[in-house]
């Protein structure tokens, strides 16, 4: 949950100077998860 209101955050603060966030990747246990592959950014 925590990683989603961040990356909202970042996002939005981002938007104010045109910049698009294309993904967010998380890394942990091994695992890396895509936020554009599972269709939240």
């Amino acid at each position: 949950m925590a990683d989603k209101q961040v990356t909202r955050q970042l996002t939005d603060a981002l938007a104010l100077v045109d910049v698009r966030v294309l993904d967010h990747v998380v890394v942990g246990d091994g695992a890396a998860v895509s936020f554009a592959e599972r269709g939240l950014i």
